[in-house]
């Protein structure tokens, strides 16, 4: 696989996005960075700012995503423009990577959790580095041990804002790996 006609999707939010996109481009992978009007962001290279209409197109129920993810989000603005970036970012990329925590329950702490059930949904290849565990976790029906590759030309980068070294090497790991050292 060619990195140069690899692109990476993310919002490019502090912490794993930022780093996700750092790591792009390092190695020549290309990246967008979706985001919406007034949105504050770490990383501002190629972005790509969604107008209403578009955000709509990722329009979800508040209900549904407060039951999928078993937490409550109330209907404000700023959440629902996330959450509708976040199925921008997966409904772009074919395989998705989130540095995150997996709860007892298996879904993902936070709003990146929301990239996590869009990818099942989506039925992509899902991969979570749980930084409790410092372990790669795989998508198979249920949570595996793994250690994922990039495999596709489009692939989601997402995750916890509160990065700890294990997830910051964990990222960087991947794209070794994926792309060759450098």
């Amino acid at each position: 696989m060619e990195k140069s006609n690899c692109t990476l999707y993310s919002s490019g939010l502090k912490g794993a996005e930022a780093t996700f996109g750092e790591e792009a481009e390092k190695y020549g992978v290309n990246e967008v960075v979706y985001s919406f009007e007034n949105h504050k962001l770490t990383r501002e290279k190629n972005v790509s700012i969604l107008n209403q209409e578009e955000l709509e197109r990722g329009d979800i129920s508040m209900e549904l995503a407060s039951r999928m993810l078993n937490r409550t989000y109330y209907e404000t603005e700023k959440i629902r423009k996330v959450l509708q970036t976040i199925f921008h970012m997966v409904n772009s990329g074919h395989q998705v990577f989130v540095i995150g925590s997996i709860q007892e329950d298996g879904s993902v702490k936070g709003g990146t959790g929301w990239a996590v059930e869009l990818a099942k949904m989506f039925n992509r290849p899902l991969h979570v580095f749980d930084q409790p565990q410092k372990k790669w976790f795989t998508w198979e029906n249920e949570w595996q041990e793994g250690s994922p590759k990039i495999e596709y030309d489009t692939f989601v980068g997402s995750g916890t804002r509160y990065l700890s070294d294990a997830g910051r090497e964990a990222i960087g790991q991947l794209f070794a790996d994926s792309f060759g050292g450098e």
